[in-house]
């Protein structure tokens, strides 16, 4: 203990001639400046390349995000890459994982900074940008000193969506001290909640008196989240990551423990997935066992069979079609196709589970797919074997994608895909085959005499139905994915009233960046990021998920995503509490006929209030939607 204070002493002692650094213990939110609010240099034009640490969150969750943040020019990400032990950069992140990012830091005037550019996707604040984009790797009053021509009239907080900032992250270059004592880079690390110097040195595998000296702090001292410290390090960074983080960063909606994940969880987790390889396993070995058996009773059949062939899902005896290879088979009126799109192993794993359809059945099922049966774009409503079902119109080449995504599905809240059929060629492209809820679609019951079968009870039983199918794609598929069509006409209601999404295209994978269009049918409302920088994240089908509780409760149909918004804006405090409740119950469903629970009522209103904010950050998580949800069904 002596030997260590010592140390700092020594440290202190001889480091204060050679301008050391401070730490700034003052929140990133404070518009207070102190030492250490930006560390000091006093060399000018002196620079260098150096490192800091980010966290991936739900908005940045690969290298490829965290890169582009950043401004790195490396198309391939190699560096991001092989400095993090990661294999691809487009691998999605756990929640709080860090992520060296390399930096060219210079002196510009009294301060050390590296500046990158950040263009707002929406109206924002600084604070947000400090604090939650950039984790507090720039204090906020920095932000807004080196911005301060690009504030917006009324507040001088507000960014305005569109703005170009440019945003000085904190860094420091070794001085002769520092260089004399073998340090090559002072690396800026961002504290989060239950962090402390002792973990740092630990995750770095250096002295913690060397930390402490660095940044002129006392022994043992106290650190707060968001604030940040320098590490001093004789070589490139590296981070053990058995040093088991505290709580991993992210935005908060309720005053709930959203992101941490305890022992317990893991544990189940990690119960649930031997549970899954285990019960793939004997699936696996059923669908042989069913395979050897379906593969002798066709030979037997085949043996007790002449004269016939079968092409294209169609029965014929003695020739066959012209200009077509004969294709040697028992008589079937099993529905197949000899035109797969689908790879072998695919086919190995729901042969036996996902029917083949052909196109005459389709065609009778839905008067040659007329106006009448007509659902939506490209779906329809029909009748097959006298059981009801969707039919989706679908691009040939996406037909092996959408397949891939439903074999990766199982969950009462989700539209079951029940077959499959290729159409005439491959120009007019395939048909997906869906179980068909007997109540319809929710805009329809909304809109028709169904709205007074639509109780309080049922709205909300909806509304979580409908949280909790997005859950499952989002957290508990591999990998993880979004819907990117949720809106009101996506929804599907059992008899029982009870809701199920319905996939019609392919799904994205969270995190990526690409072009979707090719992918999926954006019919659902699409949240302000994704329509200016095309990132997909959770938020993503939040934002729509709030349009579609705003119409669960209000009966009316959105036109564009912004109209029943903007019907809500008394719920942002400029009216009284009186006229706050009446505009409420004018809002809410004139067939409901006030039959339910004011505070229910506000409360569910507030939620998709807070689903459909600009920022994707001021929106809830899933998790917290849940918890809302299930305190009223």
């Amino acid at each position: 203990m002596i030997f260590q204070w010592l140390l700092v002493v020594i440290w202190t002692c001889i480091g204060s001639s050679y301008g050391q650094q401070f730490y700034d213990s003052t929140s990133c939110f404070s518009s207070i400046t102190s030492p250490g609010t930006r560390y000091t240099c006093t060399s000018p034009n002196d620079s260098c390349q150096t490192f800091l640490v980010y966290r991936a969150n739900q908005d940045f969750t690969t290298i490829s995000d965290v890169s582009y943040l950043f401004g790195i020019l490396d198309p391939d990400h190699e560096l991001l890459l092989n400095m993090n032990n990661v294999t691809s950069s487009l691998q999605i992140l756990e929640i709080g994982r860090e992520v060296i990012v390399p930096i060219q830091c210079s002196c510009l005037g009294e301060f050390f900074q590296a500046n990158v550019t950040y263009i707002a996707p929406t109206n924002t604040k600084f604070d947000h940008v400090a604090c939650g984009v950039f984790e507090g790797l720039v204090k906020s009053v920095t932000l807004f000193q080196e911005n301060i021509n690009n504030i917006s009239d009324g507040n001088h907080y507000d960014i305005k969506g569109g703005t170009e900032l440019i945003v000085p992250l904190k860094c420091a270059c070794p001085d002769k001290f520092f260089g004399a004592a073998g340090f090559e880079y002072l690396v800026t690390y961002p504290f989060i909640s239950g962090d402390d110097t002792g973990k740092v040195s630990e995750k770095f595998k250096i002295p913690v008196e060397d930390i402490w000296g660095v940044n002129n702090l006392s022994f043992n001292p106290t650190v707060f989240s968001k604030t940040t410290i320098l590490v001093p390090l004789r070589k490139e960074p590296s981070i053990n990551f058995s040093i088991q983080e505290s709580e991993p960063p992210g935005p908060g909606f309720l005053p709930t423990q959203l992101v941490e994940k305890s022992t317990r969880n893991q544990k189940l987790k990690k119960l649930y997935i031997a549970g899954s390889v285990v019960g793939l396993f004997l699936l696996a070995a059923t669908l042989v066992a069913c395979g050897l058996y379906v593969r002798a009773l066709r030979k037997f059949k085949a043996e007790r069979t002449n004269g016939f062939s079968i092409h294209k899902g169609f029965v014929t005896t003695g020739s066959t079609p012209r200009n077509s290879p004969p294709i040697s088979g028992p008589t079937t009126t099993t529905r197949s196709s000899a035109n797969s799109c689908l790879s072998p192993d695919l086919l190995a794993g729901i042969k036996y589970t996902l029917g083949e359809y052909n196109i005459d059945e389709l065609k009778n099922a839905t008067g040659n797919f007329s106006e009448e049966t007509k659902v939506s774009d490209k779906v329809y409503k029909g009748c097959v074997d006298d059981v009801e079902v969707l039919i989706k119109k679908i691009r040939f080449e996406d037909t092996r994608q959408v397949i891939d995504v439903h074999s990766r599905i199982n969950h009462v809240n989700i539209v079951k895909l029940q077959g499959v059929c290729y159409g005439e060629d491959d120009i007019t492209g395939s048909y997906l085959v869906f179980e068909y809820p007997s109540n319809g679609t929710l805009r329809d019951c909304l809109s028709n005499s169904s709205a007074a079968s639509l109780n309080w009870h049922r709205r909300t039983q909806i509304a979580f139905d409908i949280a909790t199918g997005l859950h499952y794609l989002h957290f508990c598929t591999i990998p993880p994915y979004t819907h990117m069509n949720i809106n009101s006409k996506n929804v599907f209601l059992t008899s029982k009233w009870r809701a199920k999404l319905a996939i019609f295209g392919a799904k994205v994978s969270i995190g990526t960046t690409r072009d979707i269009g090719s992918i999926g049918s954006l019919g659902g409302w699409i949240a302000p990021e994704h329509l200016v920088h095309g990132s997909v994240s959770e938020k993503v089908d939040i934002f729509a998920f709030g349009v579609v509780l705003l119409e669960l409760i209000s009966g009316k149909e959105d036109v564009d995503g912004n109209f029943l918004r903007d019907s809500i804006t008394f719920l942002g405090g400029g009216a009284n509490e009186g006229g706050c409740f009446e505009q409420l119950k004018n809002f809410i469903d004139p067939c409901l006929m006030e039959d339910y629970p004011l505070a229910e009522a506000l409360c569910l209103a507030v939620l998709a209030k807070a689903c459909v904010e600009d920022d994707p950050l001021h929106r809830p998580s899933m998790d917290d939607i849940i918890k809302v949800l299930a305190r009223m069904v």
